[in-house]
C-alpha cells in the first residue's frame, strides 16, 4: 500500500502510518532527530541543576521494619553513601490481585542493582501501608505481608515497611501516593537531596521508554496519536495524563502477576 494517511485501515483492520520511500523516511527522521538531541541536552541540563540543589536533613534513626525486625533509615543505606527509596503503595490486608498496578509495573523493572552499587548507591523499596493509621497496626505484620508479595513477584530488592515513620519520612507530602526519594549519607547523618512522584517515577521504567519509540506508542488515550491508533487503557475521568503507569489490568490483576501464577508461585499473602 502507498500514500496511506494516519488513521486509515490496512487489510488486517489496523491503522497505519503513510508509506513513503527510504529517502523521504530518512529526511523526516533526521528532522525529528534534531528535536530528540535537544531533548537529551535539556535532560542533561536539568540533571545538572538537580545536582546543585540544596539538601535537607532527615532523622537517620527513623525506624523501619526489615527482614530481621526493626532497623533505621541509616541501616537501609547498607553502608553505601547514597540511597534511592521507592515508596510502594501497599494496601494492608488486601490480596495480591488488588495491590497497586503502577507500583508493580515500575518495581518489576528494577532488575539489576549492581550498576547502582558500583556508584555507591543502594536501591530499596519502602512499603507505606496505605490507609493504616500511623501507629495503629503492627509494623512487623505489615512487613511480613508485603514481603510475601515481593517474594511472589520474584523481586530481588531490599524491602522494608516504612509504616512506623511514614509521616516523618514524607513530611509535607501526600502519604499513600508513590514517591521516589534520594538520600545522601554523611557519616551518621542522612540528608534528602531530591524527590519526585506521579510520572516522575517513570525514571524506574524502561517499558514505557521502549513503547515511546514504537509507532503506536504507549497506546493510552491521553497521548497525541493519529485517529484510529490502538488504545489499550481506559480514559481518565478528568481527561488528563495518568498519574502513574496505568498498564491495563488483565482479569482483575496487575499484568506482571500472570507469569508468576503460570510458573506456579503462590500468591497467598
Amino acid at each position: 500500500m502507498t500514500n496511506e494517511e494516519p488513521g486509515t485501515l490496512s487489510a488486517s483492520g489496523a491503522a497505519l502510518p503513510p508509506v513513503t520511500g527510504r529517502a523521504a523516511f530518512e529526511a523526516q527522521l533526521a528532522a525529528l532527530r534534531v528535536r530528540e538531541k535537544a531533548h537529551t541536552r535539556e535532560g542533561d541540563a536539568i540533571a545538572a541543576a538537580r545536582r546543585r540543589l540544596p539538601m535537607t536533613e532527615v532523622d537517620a534513626g527513623l525506624p523501619l521494619t526489615g527482614p530481621h525486625g526493626p532497623v533505621t533509615l541509616l541501616d537501609a543505606f547498607e553502608g553505601r553513601r547514597q540511597l534511592i527509596a521507592y515508596y510502594f503503595m501497599w494496601w494492608p490486608g488486601h490480596p495480591a490481585a488488588e495491590q497497586c498496578e503502577g507500583c508493580t509495573w515500575v518495581t518489576t523493572q528494577v532488575a539489576e542493582l549492581s550498576y547502582l552499587h558500583s556508584r555507591d548507591i543502594t536501591f530499596a523499596v519502602f512499603c507505606q501501608g496505605r490507609n493504616v493509621t500511623f501507629g495503629g497496626a503492627d509494623p512487623q505484620v505489615s512487613y511480613d505481608e508485603s514481603v510475601r508479595y515481593r517474594d511472589f513477584m520474584g523481586w530481588d530488592v531490599p524491602w522494608y515497611s516504612a509504616q512506623p515513620s511514614l509521616g516523618k519520612l514524607l513530611a509535607g507530602r501526600e502519604t499513600g501516593l508513590f514517591h521516589l526519594v534520594c538520600y545522601l549519607r554523611d557519616g551518621d547523618r542522612v540528608f534528602e537531596t531530591y524527590w519526585t512522584t506521579r510520572r516522575g517515577v517513570e525514571a524506574m521504567d524502561n517499558s514505557y521508554t521502549l513503547m515511546d519509540l514504537t509507532v503506536y506508542g504507549r497506546q493510552e488515550p491521553w497521548e497525541d496519536s493519529p485517529s484510529g491508533w490502538p488504545q489499550q487503557c481506559s480514559v481518565r475521568t478528568d481527561g488528563g495524563p495518568p498519574d502513574w503507569p496505568p498498564a491495563p489490568e488483565s482479569g482483575g490483576r496487575p499484568i506482571a502477576q500472570w507469569p508468576r501464577l503460570a510458573a506456579g508461585r503462590p500468591d497467598d499473602l
